[in-house]
């Protein structure tokens, strides 16, 4: 692996010239943007997925700590965390329209949880996809008892995505750790490996599992006494409506990745639109994440379950409230008539 020169790279914001009125008025015009998107997210999006990932955490704790274990629930226990890890991480974009400054080794460290969260959560739902897939069709495999022991599963999914993880590290680049730079979890300064095997082990090859599974599912004859195709779905609507938001909103950002490969493979640091819409997908990507977590909590049917006791609970006090007040204002009317 050859080692890049990379010092010449910097964003279009911080380095272009403009010269023209037109290119002075489309960078203040991409400023506000990515200011008010960051804004957004950081007051609609970030309270709600953190408020669903709590609340799912403290029903599978309470789930598991009544013996109610089911190896579903194990793995989007583990999605929910890695969920919640990328939410955190997101606050680095606090800043924007500008950005962290760190030394390169910072920013690698970030790096580094950040892809550990981002492929963690990736590989851990293409687990579930693939144990509700053996579900309906149970092949009576290695494989299908191996999935029957989601800890096992989730150690080895933990350990490949360190692996990844670590990778990743070493290709954000060896040199200039000391240098102080603006910082992305996705480093504009990394190697343009860095995006080639983040594109390839982050979406390429978890989307064509995905495809696969949804392929077997949709096109194989499920066995006698298998439930329905339609009551399958209905039975797992989080799961599935996870698979599809993530894919949409990963295509989008991956696409961004690759396009800022091809940039720096042509030396070219691009134009203050291409930086815009990169870091439109980044904030795509942080929403995806607290989607998720509000899909798992409304869809998935512990979770469901739960929130609906905790409102029948509030509607009961609500009501027995009302109840012991009314007698108290008839009262008072009676002595204020007398």
């Amino acid at each position: 692996m050859t080692s890049h020169n990379m010092t010449w790279i910097s964003y279009p914001s911080k380095s272009q010239p403009f010269t023209s009125q037109e290119e002075i008025e489309a960078f203040i015009a991409s400023q506000n943007i990515i200011s008010r998107l960051m804004h957004c997210y950081i007051a609609f999006f970030v309270s709600t997925g953190l408020t669903a990932g709590i609340c799912i955490l403290i029903i599978f704790v309470k789930n598991y700590l009544q013996s109610k274990r089911q190896s579903l629930d194990l793995l989007l226990l583990h999605f929910t965390i890695s969920n919640i890890i990328m939410i955190f991480l997101s606050f680095t974009v606090i800043t924007r329209p500008d950005y962290l400054t760190a030394t390169h080794l910072a920013c690698s460290v970030l790096s580094f949880f950040f892809n550990f969260g981002y492929f963690n959560s990736q590989y851990v739902f293409i687990l579930t996809l693939l144990t509700l897939l053996l579900e309906r069709f149970p092949p009576g495999t290695a494989l299908c008892r191996a999935t029957q022991r989601p800890m096992l599963c989730v150690g080895f999914v933990l350990t490949y995505t360190f692996c990844l993880s670590l990778t990743e590290a070493v290709l954000v680049g060896t040199d200039n750790y000391q240098l102080e730079a603006c910082c992305q979890l996705d480093p504009l300064f990394a190697w343009p490996e860095y995006e080639i095997v983040k594109f390839t082990f982050g979406f390429g090859i978890p989307s064509l599992l995905q495809i696969l599974c949804f392929a077997v599912l949709l096109a194989k004859e499920a066995p006698a006494g298998a439930p329905a195709l339609q009551q399958h779905i209905s039975t797992y609507p989080a799961v599935y409506a996870v698979s599809v938001t993530m894919f949409i909103c990963r295509l989008f950002y991956n696409v961004m990745v690759l396009f800022r490969t091809t940039l720096k493979l042509q030396r070219s640091i691009g134009t203050t639109q291409n930086e815009l819409v990169m870091n439109i997908a980044e904030i795509v990507l942080f929403c995806e994440s607290c989607a998720s977590l509000v899909i798992v909590l409304f869809s998935h049917k512990p979770c469901k379950d739960e929130v609906l006791k905790v409102i029948q609970k509030c509607r009961r006090k609500t009501s027995a409230n009302n109840h012991l007040e009314i007698p108290e204002t008839a009262t008072t009317h009676r002595h204020g008539s007398q």
